[in-house]
């Protein structure tokens, strides 16, 4: 057989899951008793899995998460902060994003707001969604930037048409009249069409305060608390190094190895 040229078609055909599927049953004694039929099979579910991988990779790349390591895996539900296990297991299904459901989570400073939420917007990626993470005060900036030079619509647009729009770190800040038609615009635009998570130290009643001008407040507050589940977390900063455990770096996992038995290899595990 001529190994080299049919890898080469391979390549320049970018089917570089089987090319590789191709390389290993080579190497592999126990594929010589494989009919054809087996060898294009497993070809082809490693080609379906590198497709997914590299689909879930850009997802999680334009996703440009805080915490781009944060897994649903990883979560300590250990750690005294108030945590509802049983409910944020069900949100990690994602049912609440397909339902185009919103969540709030609050909570004083170092508790794991943002890496939990990101662990979630990881685990929307590799469900297929699309997500996109802001910090408030930043988007903000962003947007009144935009305003001026034209980008604005373009933003507008990547911030409404996201199945996941995180916007992490709500207030305290009152928000000026420009950031209120904009906030309002951005809610009014995803009601119903997509979901979105909100990070905030501050209670939900405070949120109206924050808004500052009723009329608007009530508005975006009614898009926002009426259909969405809750994490009130409570306890002390998971960065005090008295109260927290060391963090290291988790492993990136490629999803080609939970759908092959061509190739696993191992990875640690790091909870939060």
């Amino acid at each position: 057989m001529l190994t080299h040229p049919t890898l080469d078609q391979l390549r320049a055909l970018r089917l570089d899951g089987m090319a590789d599927a191709f390389v290993e049953l080579q190497s592999q004694d126990r594929a010589k008793d494989l009919a054809p039929a087996e060898w294009l099979a497993l070809m082809l579910d490693r080609e379906a899995a590198h497709r997914g991988t590299q689909r879930f990779k850009t997802r999680l790349r334009n996703a440009k998460l805080r915490h781009g390591q944060a897994s649903i895996e990883d979560v300590d539900y250990r750690t005294p902060r108030r945590l509802d296990k049983a409910l944020f297991q069900q949100l990690a299904t994602g049912r609440w994003i397909a339902e185009h459901r919103n969540l709030l989570v609050t909570g004083p400073c170092g508790v794991g707001k943002s890496w939990l939420s990101c662990a979630l917007a990881q685990k929307a990626c590799r469900d297929g969604y699309t997500v996109h993470y802001a910090r408030v005060p930043r988007l903000f900036a962003d947007l009144e930037l935009a305003h001026g030079d034209g980008r604005f619509a373009r933003l507008f647009r990547t911030l409404t048409k996201a199945d996941l729009l995180i916007l992490d770190d709500w207030g305290p800040d009152r928000l000026n009249p420009n950031q209120r038609r904009d906030l309002m615009e951005i809610v009014e635009d995803r009601y119903g069409a997509g979901a979105t998570l909100i990070t905030s130290q501050l209670p939900v009643e405070a949120w109206h305060d924050v808004i500052g001008e009723p009329t608007f407040a009530d508005a975006i507050l009614d898009r926002l608390v009426h259909n969405a589940y809750r994490l009130a977390l409570d306890g002390p900063s998971m960065r005090d190094p008295k109260t927290s455990r060391p963090d290291a770096t988790a492993p990136e996992t490629d999803m080609a190895e939970a759908t092959t038995t061509i190739i696993t290899k191992p990875a640690k595990a790091v909870r939060k």
